[in-house]
């Protein structure tokens, strides 16, 4: 058994979003190549029905195809002040949730979406709107997920999202990490090591390059484990030592216009190459 077992693997669609692929497409390609689960967007799910599909039946293709769907990308503005728009984010939210729920996501992405540049948000209230949308998701059973973004003007760093979930006080509170988003947001990867193992609820995988510098680089930038400079290894470890139990899922938008089975097959022989590398430090 590969000491990588430790971990369990999935694949966020958008990294093989090519040539127009379907969602059905990609969770066959996910489980050709042995992926744990498969990581879907919102919009791709709502496209699916739009055009006659079953969640049903995409949730027992998923199913049967030994995948699980640890969570959806969504795509909601619950941390804006505007109070109407806030609202209707949260309305969004609920039709996510119930959306993505029935075909088995146990988690939603909740990003910083709708806050302009040169705006900014207070965390201690957006706490108190992130506890609001938790207390939505017990009723869909669906747990969202700070996510932070590099770009976003009032959530770019780990620290910030972990004291919203912090200070919600939920008691499934829970952030969404990204290597890329880490670093491009200034913040540390050695910080995960600080984390306990619940307030993580999913790790996105990638890399990035020593050239261009950390302020100029952007999504695009973002390469296979190990084909750019991110201490990697290190990160398998401190994702261990803190108890880590949720999903590595291989987030990358660089190969969008490759063959998408190669992609996925790199991307996961490159994620378990190196967390066995990270394993090898605890069976010497």
């Amino acid at each position: 058994m590969k000491k990588s077992n430790t971990f369990q693997f999935c694949i966020n669609t958008a990294t093989i979003s090519c040539k127009g692929m379907s969602l059905v497409e990609k969770v066959d390609v996910a489980a050709k190549v042995g992926y744990d689960g498969i990581e879907p967007w919102v919009g791709e799910v709502e496209d699916y029905v739009e055009q006659g599909g079953s969640l049903d039946d995409l949730k027992k293709r998923i199913s049967d195809k030994g995948l699980s769907v640890p969570d959806a990308m969504g795509f909601i503005e619950w941390i804006v002040d505007d109070d109407d728009l806030r609202a209707k984010g949260f309305e969004k939210a609920k039709r996510n949730m119930e959306m993505v729920r029935q075909i088995g996501a146990e988690r939603l992405a909740a990003p910083p979406c709708g806050v302009k540049e040169g705006e900014s948000v207070d965390l201690l209230r957006a706490a108190e709107r992130y506890r609001e949308l938790l207390e939505l998701g017990d009723t869909c059973d669906v747990i969202p997920m700070v996510e932070f973004w590099w770009m976003s003007p009032a959530l770019y760093r780990l620290g910030q999202a972990v004291m919203i979930a912090i200070e919600s006080g939920h008691p499934k509170a829970c952030v969404l990490a990204d290597v890329f988003h880490i670093y491009r947001g200034g913040g540390r990867l050695d910080s995960l090591r600080l984390l306990g193992p619940d307030i993580l609820g999913m790790m996105h995988m990638n890399d990035y390059p020593a050239d261009p510098p950390m302020n100029e680089i952007n999504d695009g930038h973002r390469v296979h484990a190990g084909d750019g400079v991110a201490p990697l290894v290190q990160v398998f470890r401190d994702l261990h030592d803190i108890g880590f139990h949720g999903m590595i899922s291989l987030e990358v938008f660089k190969y969008k216009q490759q063959d998408a089975l190669e992609v996925a097959q790199t991307g996961l022989l490159k994620m378990r190459e190196i967390a066995d590398m990270a394993m090898d430090t605890f069976s010497r």
